[in-house]
C-alpha cells in the first residue's frame, strides 16, 4: 500500500475495527489502544499489506493478539499481587453497561470472537476458521452455543413474569 491507500484504509476502517474489538474484549478503552498499537505496527509494514489481501484482517488480528498479550501481562501481574497479599485494584463494572455488552462478557472468548467476527465482521464460517485457526466445524460449534448462550442472558425477567414462565 502506498502512504494514501494506507490513510483511506485507516479513515475508512478505524471506527469499524475498533466496535468488533470493543465487542470482543468488552472494554472501549482497551479495543482502542490495541487497534491504534495495529495500525501503528500495520504503518510499518504498509508495503506488505495489499488492499485485496485482506488488511482489515490483519489489523483485527494483530489487534486481537495484542489484546490477549495485554490480558497475560495483567493476568500474571494480578496473580503477583495476590501472592504478595496486596489487593489488585479491579474496577467493577458499571451501571452504564449495554445488556448485549455484559452478556457476551459472559461468554468463553472463542465464542465471544466468533460471534462477533460472524455478526459484526460479517465473515463467513470459513473465513472465521482461517482468522482464528479452528476448524470450521469449530467455528460453528462456537456460533451455535454462543448463540443459545446469549439468547438465555439476553431474556427479560419482566417478560417471563407477564406470560407466566
Amino acid at each position: 500500500m502506498t502512504v494514501e491507500e494506507f490513510e483511506e484504509f485507516y479513515a475508512q476502517r478505524v471506527g469499524r475495527i475498533t466496535g468488533q474489538l470493543y465487542v470482543m474484549l468488552g472494554d472501549l478503552h482497551e479495543a482502542q489502544d490495541v487497534v491504534q498499537e495495529a495500525f501503528v505496527r500495520g504503518w510499518n509494514r504498509r508495503r506488505q499489506l495489499d488492499r485485496d489481501g485482506q488488511p482489515e484482517a490483519w489489523i483485527r488480528t494483530v489487534a486481537w493478539r495484542l489484546a490477549v498479550s495485554r490480558w497475560r501481562t495483567r493476568r500474571r501481574s494480578a496473580d503477583a499481587w495476590t501472592r504478595s497479599g496486596a489487593p489488585p485494584d479491579v474496577d467493577g463494572p458499571g451501571p452504564e453497561r449495554v445488556a448485549l455488552v455484559e452478556a457476551l462478557r459472559g461468554l468463553p472468548p472463542r465464542q465471544r470472537r466468533t460471534l462477533t467476527l460472524h455478526y459484526l465482521c460479517d465473515l463467513t464460517v470459513e473465513q472465521i476458521a482461517g482468522e482464528t485457526g479452528l476448524s470450521a466445524s469449530t467455528v460453528k460449534t462456537h456460533l451455535v452455543r454462543g448463540r443459545a448462550a446469549l439468547a438465555h442472558r439476553l431474556q427479560d425477567p419482566r417478560m417471563e413474569e407477564v406470560t407466566g414462565a
